[in-house]
């Protein structure tokens, strides 16, 4: 009887190892979606917060960005609290800040307290980008470590894609309000959508802790706490008892250095054989940003838009980016383990740099017919130095008579319109409006919209100004800018090389950076290396978008997008010159080579 039900009992704690793993690749995976929501939800909310919350392009794009600045400020500490309180602690955290930045949006009615939810948002965000990653390095074996990777990677993607398909359905829903032909209603009714759009991203959040809270913790923040049954425990739950043995072995090994001289090793960044590893991953983190993905992705439907879509065709070119970049996440997950991390890396940003460039290109044919109407818009200028101007296709009209530019590619009934102005030595500007928007608001141009509200932010928007001068300087208006929307044909053409900018991104890039954080950072210093490394990353993220609707309407989408290719560039030269490959390679292997290139 003992010889017949020894495998018996062998076969079932096998199964409940390999359901423990998946259920960790499962709690894994809802942490990736959370972060893709994250990212991704603005995107479909965005043209009707635009178009209800009366929010100026700063601020707008400030909304946008307050998710990576909320993830700046939360990754700067990650690495700390999570060796502080523990990864699963954190982990449970991290989705509770998530379910309680849902409401704060949803039924926020102006700007602070939108940017406050947004913020909180991020941080949540911040914080899974660091933890869970982290947690799954230390909880899976090295033959499922990428594995893992991949899929918090894939549902990040799948998080994009579910928050776009959450925007289409409610494009579906404007559109049939449009058709009413009732002003009123379709903004009561864009006011809803938005808010909505946050409503249904909260039940993952809710999953994502009731999974945190059924794992045990990592086994090796165990061991560095010298519990060392629980660390066995928690090893035992996803490998064998062999397994489990050989890996505390090896976590024994690795701490007898500061034992045996009897001295604490130092953490510290400035180890020459940390410097180099240390900085490779924060340049590649941060010119993986810099490829303008997080730009790209929260303001798809504005570029879509802007390109000739209409916008239910926007809101569908969106679900088909995300839907891109979900497969071509898959396709590089096959990839990343058989054809190398550098080949990846190489071939990707190759893929963006000609993405962007063409893309760039594109609306460069447009924009060279844009109509500057500066001196018309200067005389409505009101006595007490504002302005209001709705426009729609008679102002689009009698604006081009006036320019003379009447008869030429810009049609009234399908023309874009946007001002830049100034008060004394600050500026601003007002968000791309369409003459064929039936529900488009008002343009209102006031002192507030440019001159910020007190001196120190007055120092951080422009520290040459002159203040005082600028809140009694009159309203100059510095453009006009006044062009055609351009075909349906253009919209799709540049949709489809968006596409393929993402799918570029999603084989190489989006796989392999998680991986390149993890792999290159030392083990003393991993969990703080990857905070500092990521928060550089968000900085970059926060700092694009935040300027891309100001610096779009100032200088059109054409430079941002060569912008992006220019900083792809050198995210190129760096993957092709200064990465090793680390396919096949453990963790200490990789410790090694730059151990022994700083000896050398």
């Amino acid at each position: 009887m003992t010889a017949s039900t020894f495998p018996d009992s062998v076969a079932s704690n096998d199964r409940t190892r390999q359901r423990y793993n998946l259920f960790l690749l499962l709690v894994a995976g809802l942490g990736g979606l959370l972060y893709g929501i994250d990212v991704g939800i603005i995107g479909g909310a965005l043209p009707y917060l635009e178009a209800t919350s009366k929010l100026d392009p700063s601020q707008l794009s400030i909304i946008v960005a307050a998710v990576l600045l909320g993830s700046v400020f939360s990754t700067l500490f990650a690495g700390m609290l999570a060796d502080w309180i523990g990864r699963k602690p954190l982990m449970i955290l991290s989705g509770l800040s998530f379910i309680l930045s849902i409401p704060v949006i949803a039924l926020a009615h102006g700007y602070a307290p939108l940017f406050f939810g947004r913020l909180l948002q991020g941080m949540s965000g911040g914080l899974i980008g660091i933890v869970v990653p982290l947690y799954l390095a230390e909880c899976l074996s090295a033959s499922t470590r990428g594995k893992g990777t991949g899929v918090f990677q894939w549902l990040l993607t799948f998080g994009i894609v579910a928050a776009a398909l959450i925007g289409i359905y409610f494009s579906y829903r404007v559109d049939a309000v449009a058709r009413l032909g009732d002003p009123s209603a379709l903004f009561t009714f864009k006011d809803h959508a938005w808010r909505s759009i946050f409503w249904v991203s909260l039940p993952p959040g809710a999953l994502f802790v009731l999974g945190a809270l059924m794992v045990t913790e990592s086994p090796r923040w165990l061991y560095r706490r010298k519990q060392f049954e629980k660390a066995r425990a928690a090893l035992l739950r996803s490998r064998s008892p062999e397994q489990a043995t050989l890996e505390l072995h090896e976590m024994e090994t690795a701490s007898k250095p500061a034992a045996a001289t009897g001295q604490k090793v130092r953490d510290s960044l400035l180890r020459r054989k940390y410097v180099i590893p240390f900085l490779l991953a924060c340049v590649i983190l941060a010119c993986n940003t810099a490829t303008g993905i997080n730009s790209v992705i929260g303001f798809n439907t504005n570029i879509l838009l802007q390109s000739g879509l209409s916008d239910l065709q926007a809101h569908w070119g969106y679900v088909l980016f995300t839907a891109f970049n979900f497969c071509f996440t898959a396709i590089g997950m096959m990839l990343v383990d058989r054809k190398g991390r550098k080949f990846l890396f190489v071939l990707g940003t190759s893929g963006i740099i000609l993405s962007m460039v063409t893309v760039g290109t594109l609306f460069k044919r447009t924009e060279r017919q844009n109509v500057d109407c500066r001196s018309q818009i200067q005389s409505l200028v009101t006595s007490d130095q504002q302005l209001t101007f709705q426009f729609n296709q008679a102002e689009a009209q009698r604006l081009l008579a006036a320019s003379g530019a009447t008869g030429g590619d810009i049609q009234p009934g399908r023309a874009s319109f946007a001002i830049i102005f100034s008060y004394g030595d600050f500026t601003g500007t007002t968000s791309y409006v369409r003459s064929d928007d039936p529900a488009t608001p008002p343009l209102k141009i006031t002192r507030d919209g440019a001159v910020p509200p007190n001196k120190v932010q007055a120092i951080f928007s422009n520290p040459f100004a002159d203040y005082e001068a600028a809140k009694s300087a009159p309203l100059k208006i510095e453009k006009a800018v006044l062009g055609p929307v351009p075909s349906e044909n253009h919209g799709w053409l540049v949709a489809i090389f968006i596409y393929l900018f993402v799918a570029f991104y999603a084989t190489g890039p989006g796989v392999c950076v998680w991986l390149a954080l993890s792999e290159l950072m030392p083990t003393r210093i991993r969990s703080n290396g990857m905070s500092i490394a990521l928060v550089i990353n968000q900085l970059v993220a926060a700092t694009l978008q935040a300027i891309f609707l100001p610096f779009v309407s100032k200088h059109n989408y054409s430079s941002m997008f060569y912008l992006f290719a220019g900083f792809t560039v050198v995210y190129f030269l760096t993957a092709a010159f200064l990465l090793p490959e680390t396919k096949g390679k453990t963790l200490e292997e990789i410790e090694a080579f730059f151990d022994k290139g700083a000896a050398h």
